[in-house]
């Protein structure tokens, strides 16, 4: 017989989570499936901590009068720095593969190399566009909106990772990070935390009032809808999710969020 692993404690799940999804000095003590799993539910966590850094940067440029654009440029600058650019380059690479048109092997290889092609690079130019246009419109209405709007998206990107590791989601390469965690997350645990995070995006929207809570709260939803159609995309074309697809969907479901957000 073989020992079972014993369960990861919450520092294990914390540290997976923050060693892996952010640059921040922690040191992943554990490499397993059961560290994953408790890492990927608390992924959110790590999308909070890097939204309310984004956002505190983002307020304070523009209290000291440095205007709506700098705040949102700031506000979307520090998550990328947070994570090394990886969910950017992520989206970029997901991008090449899916807009080649190859089959799953050839597409595989087209987002495992070091370059960026030109999918990528129109993907990228234009996600970054429209994310620092639709917080410039938030921060033009307040410091207060830009902030809920930049830790909202933090979330819910981080949100999507998760969901994106229930049972039942096969990786697309025998190795790297999504073969690491990749099925780990039961699914009702999954929903569980998909749960939490829209009920705390809609706490944090409650600020300006009920339409305001329930205005977050959609956003929240619409981003992870559109991270679960980009996820069975990839499923489809790819057999699986890989590193680069978690961050697609990452960068994907926050900017949703955000651009949401911004309307209305």
């Amino acid at each position: 017989m073989t020992d079972t692993p014993a369960p990861p404690a919450p520092l294990d799940a914390l540290r997976f989570a923050f060693g892996t999804l952010t640059v921040l000095p922690v040191r992943v003590t554990r490499w397993d499936r059961e560290a994953a799993r408790g890492g990927m539910l608390c992924a959110p966590l790590a999308g909070l901590v890097a939204g309310l850094c984004s956002a505190a940067l983002g307020a304070a440029l523009l209290l000291l009068g440095g205007g709506p654009l700098l705040a949102a440029v700031a506000t979307t600058v520090v998550p990328a720095v947070l994570t090394r650019g990886l969910h950017l380059d992520g989206l970029a690479d997901t991008a090449d593969g899916l807009g080649s048109g190859k089959p799953a092997d050839e597409a595989l290889r087209i987002m495992k190399q070091s370059d960026i092609g030109p999918f990528g690079v129109i993907t990228l130019l234009f996600a970054l566009l429209a994310q620092v246009a639709a917080l410039a419109e938030l921060y033009a209405d307040g410091w207060a909106r830009g902030a809920v709007a930049a830790a909202v998206g933090a979330v819910t990107a981080r949100c999507a990772l998760t969901l994106a590791s229930r049972a039942g989601v096969p990786a697309a390469r025998p190795e790297g990070l999504g073969a690491a965690v990749a099925g780990t997350v039961p699914v009702r645990a999954a929903l569980l935390c998909t749960g939490a995070v829209v009920a705390g995006c809609a706490a944090a929207g409650a600020a300006f009032g009920a339409y305001g809570a329930l205005h977050a709260a959609l956003a929240a939803l619409l981003g992870l809808g559109l991270g679960e159609l980009l996820l069975r995309h990839c499923r489809r074309r790819l057999g699986g999710v890989t590193g680069d697809v978690f961050g697609a969907l990452a960068e994907s479901a926050g900017l949703t969020a955000v651009v949401a957000l911004s309307l209305g």
